[in-house]
């Protein structure tokens, strides 16, 4: 996952630091030239990560911090409000016009940034903000490229406007738009054409399109995999054509990272959005504070309570929930549960948003990401499906003859049998507990997605 390197090393100078009581300036010096090598080595852009260990320490210096009961902690929320401020300190939307206009974005940025990809991600959440998007085809150049925007438009319930054996981008543009006009669409996508670099034909073919039809918002999709190479990137496109927001791509993969710590601070330009993996549901509103959080090993709860008001229903949630507080939680209910798991990102993505299992904490999320895997999960679908339905809504019946039976049915090991059992039922007690602690604090139940 992205700033996986970068997270452990946080954490790990922070715990050193929380250790030590009271610390002197030499301790905060010392703790800032670790912080400056995990950045750069996590390819955040030289002059940002100065600046940024120079204002940290300047804060954490001060008397106020070092006289603190508890100066390790307060060093940790310095650089957590920092890293906010370094991200944008707010999230960014883009403008919408009212629903009787059309309001259009262009889509822009080099080859294999997962630009098409994006703008059929882009159609599939402002259909669910009520809009009316159209797809517009201008990357006339890529191979397939129309054939995938269909593809994607299809998929996602999105109409796509293209013409066939035309290479004149302004024209598609244009007749898009009169498209969009005639037919009620009010939310007009462009997807153009990249190159392998940054060109003056790419930037120029942008530009004429940005002048034929009213342009109002400009993304460049970005691969943060692609570390310093994506803040030089959009660098040079804020300078030459004006973008107005930044898509990150591929957030979830094994990356540095530093894209994201870069952007903002050297191009002044928000990120709006960031890709979160494969699917075409697969994309977040990029909000500063929970990814300093994130990146912290503090968690990110909130986003965590979205996804599963996004995939729950309302009324299931709640007597999911009711069933949680009085321990009677089933294996139908589990079942339910696993496939929501799926549907929010897989269990490795969901527990890196809970407080000290962050994204940094590979070692407690090692063995759990193995447990699960979707290998892991068809095995309890399996097991479970194996079951009688009185065995599924009696779990403390479970007793050593009906595990043999299941197994023998399920082809599934003894052991294993045992051991998703045995899962379940720490599960089932921890979700009682955790319901009713978060309703205690917040006045209300937590529905917890599994």
């Amino acid at each position: 996952m992205a700033f996986e390197s970068l997270s452990e090393k946080f954490q790990t100078i922070f715990r050193n630091l929380r250790s030590e009581g009271r610390l002197t300036e030499e301790d905060v010096r010392r703790a800032m030239k670790e912080v400056k090598m995990a950045l750069l080595e996590a390819d955040v852009n030289f002059k940002v990560v100065r600046q940024f260990v120079k204002t940290v320490e300047e804060r954490a210096i001060g008397e106020d911090v070092m006289s603190g009961l508890n100066p390790g902690q307060m060093v940790v929320k310095i650089v957590h409000e920092e890293l906010i401020r370094l991200l944008g300190e707010t999230e960014s939307k883009p403008n919408l016009k009212p629903r009787n206009e059309i309001t259009v974005f262009m889509m822009c940025g080099l080859q294999g940034a997962g630009k098409t990809t994006m703008a059929a991600k882009l159609a599939a959440y402002y259909m669910k903000e009520n809009r009316k998007p159209l797809l517009a085809a201008l990357d006339v150049y890529r191979p397939a490229a129309v054939k995938q925007l269909m593809i994607n438009g299809e998929k996602v319930g999105a109409p796509v406007f293209s013409i066939p054996d035309c290479n004149d981008v302004v024209r598609i543009a244009r007749e898009a738009y009169a498209f969009a006009e005639k037919n009620g669409q009010n939310l007009l996508i462009l997807d153009t054409a990249g190159r392998l670099h940054v060109d003056e034909e790419m930037m120029d073919e942008l530009v004429r399109v940005k002048e034929a039809i009213p342009v109002d918002s400009i993304f460049l999709t970005v691969d943060a995999m692609t570390g310093q190479d994506a803040v030089n990137v959009a660098d040079a496109f804020q300078k030459e054509i004006g973008i107005t927001g930044v898509i990150l791509t591929k957030l979830d993969g094994d990356t540095r990272g530093g894209a994201s710590l870069s952007i903002r601070s050297v191009t002044g330009v928000p990120i709006l959005f960031s890709g979160t993996g494969e699917k075409l549901t697969d994309l977040e509103v990029f909000h500063p504070d929970r990814m300093a959080s994130r990146i912290l090993g503090m968690g990110d709860v909130l986003t965590l309570i979205e996804k599963a008001e996004q995939e729950l229903d309302a009324s299931n949630a709640k007597a999911m929930e009711e069933k949680m507080r009085k321990g009677k939680f089933d294996y139908n209910d589990y079942l339910d549960q696993l496939s929501s798991i799926r549907k929010m990102g897989g269990v490795s993505s969901l527990l890196g948003m809970l407080p000290g299992m962050g994204i940094g904490n590979a070692k407690a999320l090692k063995g759990v990401d193995t447990e699960a895997s979707e290998a892991q999960l068809r095995k309890v679908e399996v097991m479970i499906s194996s079951m009688t339905p009185y065995e599924r809504s009696h779990p403390d019946e479970m007793n050593i003859s009906r595990k043999i039976r299941i197994s023998k049915g399920s082809g599934i090991p003894l052991q294993d049998i045992h051991r998703i059992v045995k899962q379940f039922e720490e599960s089932r007690k921890m979700m009682k507990q955790m319901t009713a602690s978060f309703g205690k604090k917040h006045g209300r139940g937590f529905r917890f997605p599994f």
